[in-house]
């Protein structure tokens, strides 16, 4: 756990340079980031961001919740995710149109399965209040 030994101050920053304070974008790519790309074997033209978008992408193909997706990415709104990501759920509908089809078929062939028992519940008699 990065946080758990760090101090907690609200301006503080969550990561920083060697010697404490902000990084700096170009410090950090050419010391940290493109030699990270190059043990990787990955491209000198993958930007630090396209790492967020792989996440996202991840996260769809693992059948992520598209609301668990907003909160884990800090979109403000679930509009943000879908039009962002929206193209990534390309059959959705069919899926889902697969899934009622199964369940519909599994309620009609199951041999366990009777007629639907339906509960009768009384309700109290209501007391005369005088009104008319």
């Amino acid at each position: 756990m990065y946080l758990a030994g760090r101090p907690r101050d609200p301006d503080g920053f969550v990561f920083t340079a060697v010697k404490g304070g902000p990084l700096r974008h170009n410090n950090f790519y050419q010391r940290i980031f493109c030699p990270a790309l190059a043990r990787a074997g990955l491209p000198p033209q993958v930007r630090f961001h396209d790492l967020r978008h792989t996440c996202a992408a991840l996260l769809i193909a693992q059948g992520a919740h598209p609301k668990a997706i907003q909160a884990h990415l800090g979109h403000s709104s679930i509009q943000v995710t879908m039009d962002r990501y929206g193209h990534l759920f390309p059959d959705a509908l069919e899926q889902l149109a697969d899934r009622l089809d199964a369940a519909h078929a599994a309620a009609r062939t199951d041999p366990a399965r009777t007629e639907p028992q339906h509960e009768v519940v009384e309700l109290p008699a209501r007391q005369a209040t005088g009104r008319a």
